[in-house]
């Protein structure tokens, strides 16, 4: 029998990356090019938290005005995230209809919040 047969060796050495290759020039400018998008990205909810801290101090009229504007600005915001760093935005079919039941049933619960606040029984 050989001594110098390994039947593990050629699937490992199939497994581990080469030592001795070159660098992908093609993969390292694709990976540039998705920090910088998290850069901006991330730049983007950095200058939207300092907005919505700016629109803490403005007065719209109401509470529930100012609430409404908030909850606005932060649902831009978590949709950025979604998008982006969830990478929902490359996703199949059946994440997206995941994602609408998901947004009926919060709508759902906003609106019986909101049934709450008008609810002539408890005012």
């Amino acid at each position: 029998m050989n001594e110098t047969h390994d039947p593990i060796a050629p699937e490992s050495a199939a497994l581990a990356p080469d030592p001795h290759a070159e660098p992908d020039e093609h993969a390292a400018h694709n990976v540039a090019k998705h920090v910088r998008k998290y850069l901006l990205v991330g730049l983007t909810l950095v200058t939207f938290t300092g907005i919505t801290v700016w629109l803490s101090y403005v007065d719209f009229g109401t509470q529930k005005m100012n609430i409404t504007v908030a909850m606005l600005v932060a649902t831009f915001k978590a949709g950025l995230v979604a998008a982006i760093f969830m990478h929902l935005s490359s996703e199949k079919r059946l994440i997206y209809r995941i994602l609408i039941f998901t947004a009926f049933f919060v709508l759902g619960l906003f609106f019986l919040t909101y049934l709450a606040w008008y609810d002539p029984v408890t005012r």
